[in-house]
Formats: C-alpha cells, sequence, structure tokens
C-alpha cells in the first residue's frame, strides 16, 4: 500500500515528509493503523550519527500505538481489530536471555539497526525506489507499519491510544530504571540525572518505590518544574550544585541510587554521577550517548574503594509483554501520570518543529497524533 512517513537521508539532515510503499505483512507479521508515536530522543541519534545504521535512509519512530488492521500467516494471538503497543525490543519468549527472565535483550534485537525483517531478512517499506530501514523495525513516523507479532503488544481496548504509545519506550525504561535495574527501595535517597521523556518516570518510578528524596537535575526550568509535579522532592540546575547539596541532605553519606537518563549522555557524566552516589550504592546509565564515544571519565580509585555499582540498563530491564500492561493498569488505577507527560501534539508534518521543541526543552514527550486526513 502507499502511504506516507518522515524518512531521514542522511546524517545532519531534517525529516523528509514523504510518500512510502509499505508491503503487506508475511510470515508471522501483522499491519496496524498507527495513532500515535512519540517523539522520543533515541530518533535524534539517527539524525546527529550517534546511533549507526547500516544505510540510510531510515523511517524514524519507535514508540507506537495503534489497531491491527491485517494479519499476515502463522500470527498467534492477535487478530484484526486488536488494540497494541509497539515494543522497541522485540521479545520472541524462546531465545537464551529471553528464557533467563530478559525479555529486554532478546536476540531478536541484533536487527533493530539493520532494519532488516524477523521473518524472512527483507525490507518492508520502500521510497523512491529504495529499501528503507525502520526505526527499531517499526517505524512508527508513519500512520500504518508491518511489523513482526515480537514487536507488538495487545493492551485493553479501552485504554486511550493516544497515551498507551507513551508506554512503548520512554515511561517504561525510565520506570524500570528506578523500580527494576536501580531497585530503590523504601527510605533511599535517589537522584535522577536528566528530566526528559525518560528522566519524568525515574522519578516516578523511584517515588512509586518509596524513595526518601528523589533529586533531579536539569539545566532547564520548566524541565525542574515538571519534576516536582511528577514526584520530585528537591531539583538542581547541575551536578556541581546537586553534590553539595545531596551531601548536606544525606548528612556526608549521598544518594544510594543515581540515575543518568540525559538525552545525550558524555563520558563525564558517569563520574559526576558515581561522585552523587555513596558507599555500596549503583549509579544506572540509562542514557544514550555516540556509539563512537568510548572516553569516559570515572575514578577507579573510587569505584574500588567504596564498592560502587555501575550498572547498564535498556528498556529498564523489564519485559516488554508483562511491563506495558503492568503499567497501563497503574494509569488505570490512578497510580502512575501518563496524561501529563504528552505535553506537546503535533502533526506528522510538523515533526522537525516537535524535535526542535525537544532540543529546547519545551515539551516532556512531545506526541505525533495521526487522523483521519493521514488515512
Amino acid at each position: 500500500m502507499k502511504t506516507k512517513g518522515a524518512i531521514l537521508w542522511g546524517v545532519g539532515e531534517e525529516w523528509s515528509i514523504e510518500e512510502i510503499e509499505l508491503g503487506d505483512p508475511k510470515e508471522g507479521e501483522v499491519q496496524v493503523q498507527v495513532a500515535a508515536s512519540g517523539l522520543c530522543h533515541s530518533d535524534e541519534h539517527l539524525v546527529t550519527g550517534g546511533t549507526p545504521v547500516a544505510f540510510y535512509p531510515v523511517i524514524g519512530g519507535h514508540e507506537g500505538s495503534g489497531v491491527v488492521t491485517k494479519v499476515g500467516p502463522g500470527v498467534t494471538g492477535l487478530q484484526e481489530g486488536d488494540h497494541v503497543v509497539t515494543a522497541f525490543i522485540p521479545a520472541c519468549g524462546q531465545c537464551p536471555p529471553c528464557s533467563k527472565g530478559m525479555q529486554n535483550l532478546c536476540d531478536l534485537g541484533a536487527s533493530l539497526l539493520a532494519g532488516t525483517s524477523i521473518s524472512d531478512g527483507s525490507y518492508r517499506i520502500q521510497a523512491r525506489g529504495q529499501d528503507v530501514i525502520p526505526m527499531c523495525l517499526l517505524g512508527t513516523f508513519s500512520p500504518y507499519i508491518t511489523v513482526h507479532q515480537a514487536s507488538v503488544v495487545k493492551i485493553e481496548p479501552d485504554i486511550p491510544l493516544e497515551i498507551a504509545a507513551l508506554v512503548g519506550c520512554g515511561v517504561t525504561t525510565g520506570w524500570g530504571s528506578a523500580t527494576k535495574v536501580a531497585d530503590v527501595r523504601p527510605g533511599e535517597n535517589v537522584v535522577v540525572m536528566g528530566a526528559g521523556g525518560v528522566g519524568m518516570n525515574a522519578v516516578q518510578g523511584a517515588a512509586a518505590a518509596g524513595a526518601k528524596r528523589v533529586m533531579v537535575i536539569d539545566p532547564v526550568a520548566r524541565k525542574r518544574e515538571w519534576a516536582m509535579e511528577m514526584g520530585a522532592t528537591h531539583v538542581f540546575e547541575s551536578a556541581e550544585e546537586a553534590t553539595e547539596k545531596v551531601n548536606e541532605l544525606t548528612w556526608g553519606r549521598m544518594a544510594e541510587k543515581t540515575i543518568i537518563t540525559v538525552g545525550d549522555i558524555q563520558g563525564e557524566d558517569i563520574q559526576a554521577a558515581l561522585t552523587l552516589t555513596g558507599k555500596g550504592g549503583r549509579a544506572v546509565v540509562t542514557g544514550m550517548g555516540n556509539a563512537a564515544n568510548t572516553d569516559v571519565k570515572l575514578s577507579l580509585f573510587e569505584l574500588t574503594l567504596l564498592q560502587k555499582d555501575l550498572q547498564g540498563a535498556i528498556f529498564g530491564g523489564l519485559a516488554p509483554r508483562a511491563a506495558i500492561p503492568e503499567l497501563l493498569a497503574l494509569y488505570q488505577e490512578g497510580q502512575l501520570k501518563l496524561d501529563e507527560l504528552a505535553t506537546t501534539k503535533y502533526k506528522l508534518e510538523d515533526i522537525n518543529q516537535g524535535y526542535q521543541d525537544m532540543r529546547d526543552g519545551k515539551n516532556i514527550r512531545g506526541m505525533v497524533i495521526y487522523s483521519d486526513s493521514d488515512r
């Protein structure tokens, strides 16, 4: 079918809205009419070149929701009309990581940046006669997607699709970074570095886990205000300011847990996080940086003698098929704020403005909302 999508033709270029050819579902695949897509910072890394892909063009978007419109052969558990959320990490449930309870590290993720379909290794999208890589095998910057069943999670039909899209990446990643990977416990002091679409949910997760203090660092004043509304107890403009204040508040013991959720992580952020972390504490690296950046500032003396733990995290360490419905259930019960995260909504044609607003700190999570005019 012919539809449209936001295509990136090279590093440093803007997203181009143009016609694409979308293939029908093959073995194990479904086609989804997309309702909404989050403007995640991870797609910005495609623009800057920080995230390497096999080739350009790329169609962006990996945080989406919608309704199944076609079902390919061999699909189980899904049918036309089902409401689904995309999971940027596919989960097969059978590979060694999945069988060990680590669906967020599923072996199917090996082709996330290569763009080859899970079912047969070919491409489902073409533009200007060329194959197109869909971001994370999804490409939700289009009103229709054809994806493998391992990349979608069925949800309850009464959950607003415009909001459900958020748990496909940012919400789950932030929440799990606090509740699972950092393993925040009641009474602990937690620092969150970066208050964007992921960091705000690390704040929510830490507060829900019973943290005594949730202390947020962000240079943007409006984001610090938003963080207080999401459950932060203290906010700081810089790591330097936070270090002094956290030392005061904790009587010199510093934070038990520090979570790095900045949009473009730098080498110096690691030592800043460890300095904010107390003896025997854990610093969690959730933010993404340039794949070519291998320089890290780190005091090995401090790491060893104070027995600190430095831990990476993807998708918050959570299993997509379990976490997505669980978080949406918390939303339905009023225990998780999602409506407040979607601070600005855009048409697909305004996607470049949406990303400029993100760079300028004007939104927590910009959302592309599709309408009948996009069909």
